[in-house]
This record gives C-alpha cells, structure tokens and sequence, in this order.
C-alpha cells in the first residue's frame, strides 16, 4: 500500500532515521548495555526539559503517567482544569481512581485563565491541579507560564501538567516554571512511534508520593526515581523506542532547540494563513492557537467557509497526505492540521498545494 502521509494530530511522521534506530538488535534490559542507553540520553532529556532532576521514560501512553500522577499525588481532592476532550477525560480518570474531584470547565476554544484556577485554589479544598497545556481536540494552548506562577502561592498543590502535543515545540523550563509532574507521549512533537511517554517531577512530587500508601506499581513515581538513579526503568521498557529517542535527540540538538522551537511557530503561522487565505476562521480564541497544530472553524462562526470535511479529507488523502476531521462534539463542524514534529516549510508547502487542489474540487 502507497503510504499516506500523517497530518493528523498525532501520531506524525516519523522518519527513515528515526525508524532504523527503532529497529536496532535488541539488547537485555538489565544488562550495562541498556544502562549506558538510558545514561547517555540522560543529559540531554535534561536540557530539552531544562530541569536538574533524572527524566523517567514510561512503557506507555502518557495516559499511563496522567493516571499515575493522580494516584500518586492526590490526597485531598484534585482541581481537574478542563477546555476540550482530553482535559475532560482527566476529570473522569481522578473519579475513576476513587478521588475527590473536581471541574473547572471553560468553553471547548477557551484556554484555561490563571485568575480562574487562583480562585479555585484559594478555597483551600484543593491538593492538586491538572492541566493540558496543548489542548489538541480544539486547537487551544492554555498560558502555561502565568498558571504556573500561582505555585508560589500555593506551594502545597501539585501541579500537575500535561504537554503531551507541546514538549520539544517550544521551550517548556521545567525546573523555572515551578510545576510538579510534566508529561508527553513521543508520537506527538517527538515524531516516534506511539508507546513511550517521558515525565520528570519535583521533588516536593517524590515527597509527596511517599506518603501515599495505595499509588500502586507500575506508575509509582517512587520507582522510576530509585530506577533511574541507576539508569534502569522499573519495568520492561520498549528498548527499541530507547534507541529512536536516542536517535531524535541528537536530530533535536543537531537543530538547536531555539531553532526548533522557532521552525514550529513558522509553520504554526504558515498554517493559519492558509486558512485564513481561503476563507476560513480559526476554533481558538485569538492569541491562544496551538504551535504544533491548527484547529479550522468549518463555518461554526459568522464569516467563515463551510465545506464538506469528509470529501476534503479524502480528496487531500487521494494525494497522499491525512488531515483529522475534528474531533468528540465539534467533529465535522471544525478540521485539524499537525505541523509537529519534523515537519519544514517545504513539506508543509507540499501539504497546502493537495489542500488547494482539493479545495477546488469542492
């Protein structure tokens, strides 16, 4: 089959590159070898996250870790701060885990304000918080940096991130933002294949996690410390995503991380001007779009274009590239394009010449 090009919010395109270090032999994973792996990506996971403390990699979606984060943290009751599908789920997740939750709901296209959770917090109710920095069902990045500044007025809250479509998009100072877990899955702005999720915490995180008695095994933050202190994973890890990852971070610092990030806020741009260029709105409230994709208002506000998303999908998917028909309850009436990853202007450029063609056709 002729391989269609991913454009979907994830997972993206992983390349040739990437995909031969996933396929290197297969070497134990208590043995030194695995070891040195993990203890030679180790600095450079540090400075892409700019942190100080050990970066655990996770056998798992980030689900996994979210969920952990919850079990792991959660003693009170947790703030579960909600803006499209994904932030919704979490509130479910921290139910389903026997938490004491609670919503902070904004309307899907809304980010999530840091006066809003201020006052949440200032109840007192609260021992923890989760976010989704990077919204990717609507197209929404929430202001990360003036949320996270509300930690050094509730120091004793854990704040509890996910940057799951934003890690390595732009820069995310782990260490100077102050939070306390922040989470990615690696088929998002890593471009490797879905299965591996890399994390880092606090150590106010750690020590909080010690006093929890029922955070359970396989996402026990405790583990991935003691593990890692010793360059091991408290679990069998996929070794050959260890090796892509190896193989994506010298990519990453072969760019420099300025010029990363700077490559997907271009191409971020590039991609509301299509849509602009053919008439279209965007779902995010302006000045909160997404860097590494682009939610488009398919005639959802007064101005905008309406097309048929299904026959444009398959029209662009006719000439090899897949663009996401929207997602839960604005499926249809919105459309997504990932700019994520390994993407350039020239291959962005490839993908708004099939938009265009099909454009036409409509």
């Amino acid at each position: 089959m002729a391989h269609v090009k991913l454009h979907i919010p994830g997972p993206v395109e992983v390349s040739e590159k990437t995909f031969q270090a996933f396929c290197s032999p297969m070497i134990g994973h208590r043995g030194q070898g695995f070891k040195d792996l993990y203890a030679a990506i180790q600095p450079k996971l540090q400075a892409l996250l700019y942190t100080k403390q050990l970066v655990y990699l996770s056998t798992s979606s980030a689900w996994g870790v979210m969920e952990g984060a919850v079990r792991n943290l959660v003693t009170k009751k947790v703030l579960n701060c909600m803006c499209g599908a994904f932030s919704d789920k979490w509130f479910d997740v921290s139910k389903r885990c026997g938490k004491d939750a609670e919503a902070l709901q904004v309307p899907w296209g809304s980010p999530i304000r840091a006066e809003a959770v201020d006052r949440k917090l200032a109840t007192g109710q609260f021992d923890a918080l989760t976010i989704i920095h990077n919204e990717t069902s609507t197209g929404v990045m929430s202001p990360i940096h003036e949320i996270a500044a509300l930690k050094k007025k509730y120091p004793d809250v854990m704040f509890i991130v996910d940057t799951v479509s934003s890690m390595t998009a732009l820069k995310l100072e782990f260490d100077a933002l102050g939070i306390d877990v922040m989470i990615a899955g690696t088929q998002k702005a890593f471009a490797l294949p879905p299965g591996l999720a890399v994390f880092v915490c606090s150590p106010a995180a750690l020590a909080r996690a010690a006093a929890l008695k029922d955070r359970g095994y396989y996402f026990d933050f405790l583990e991935f410390q003691k593990n890692a202190e010793q360059s091991m994973t408290p679990s069998t890890p996929s070794i050959g995503h260890v090796f892509a990852l190896q193989s994506k971070l010298e990519d990453i610092f072969a760019e420099g991380l300025e010029a990363r990030f700077a490559r997907h806020q271009r191409l971020a741009e590039m991609t509301r001007a299509w849509a602009a260029g053919n008439g279209f709105t965007l779902f995010p409230e302006p000045g909160y779009e997404s860097v590494t994709l682009t939610c488009v208002n398919n005639g959802a506000k007064p101005g905008g274009r309406t097309v048929d998303v299904p026959k444009l999908q398959k029209l662009v998917k006719d000439q090899g590239f897949l663009i996401d028909g929207g997602y839960g309850k604005i499926k249809g009436t919105t459309f997504r394009i990932s700019n994520m990853g390994d993407e350039t202007e020239a291959t962005m450029k490839q993908l708004y010449a099939a938009l265009d063609s099909a454009m036409k056709q409509l």
